[in-house]
């Protein structure tokens, strides 16, 4: 529930130049998450028992600020978190998220704040997150409504990036550049 945690401190930079995509959740949080002896910090939430497979995180207003860095959420999606609500997100950060299959979720800070003492007391189920209804469930079933865009909604339900989007107009595509290679046959090499 931290302000203002920027990717610096999702994926520190060192990381960025050393490792692969699909390692990079060894490093999500590094600062925190480990010790100086390189051994888990028991104080930070993910690592603790009760959050340490979450597939939601809860997040304080500005999460993901900062660099541009895509790999602060590859970080985030390789510990398995599918869904981010926080009151507010980094511009770019939100982006790369829908472009990473993570669920960034937009919510009054107060319904935040909230979430983060429900979450914190621990009692009773998890959260849920319903996105073809727009809809949060709470562990003591209070349910939310939240706003996306459609189509980005459409690019998470399919599990598209935007080079996905972009092929699912494949038809379009060729049927294009057939007549435009009538139109002006110079323009293509064959």
């Amino acid at each position: 529930m931290r302000s203002n945690v920027d990717t610096d401190i999702i994926t520190p930079m060192a990381r960025l130049v050393m490792a692969e995509k699909g390692d990079m959740h060894l490093y999500a949080f590094e600062p925190w998450r480990f010790l100086e002896d390189g051994s888990e910090n028991p104080d930070f939430v993910l690592n603790q028992d009760a959050f340490r497979r979450a597939e939601i995180l809860i997040t304080g207003p500005n999460f993901g600020c900062g660099s541009s860095r895509e790999g602060a959420v590859w970080a985030i999606r390789g510990l398995g978190i599918r869904c981010l609500i926080g009151s507010s997100f980094g511009d770019i950060f939100y982006n790369n998220c829908f472009q990473n299959g993570i669920l960034p979720v937009v919510l009054p800070a107060e319904t935040v704040e909230r979430f983060a003492a429900l979450a914190e007391d621990g009692n009773g189920g998890p959260f849920t997150v319903d996105l073809e209804a727009y809809r949060i469930t709470t562990p003591n079933g209070e349910t939310y409504a939240f706003e996306i865009e459609a189509g980005r909604r459409r690019q998470l339900l399919d599990g598209l990036d935007d080079i996905g989007l972009t092929l699912k107009r494949a038809g379009d595509i060729d049927a294009f550049r057939a007549a435009d290679r009538e139109e002006r046959p110079w323009v293509y090499l064959d």
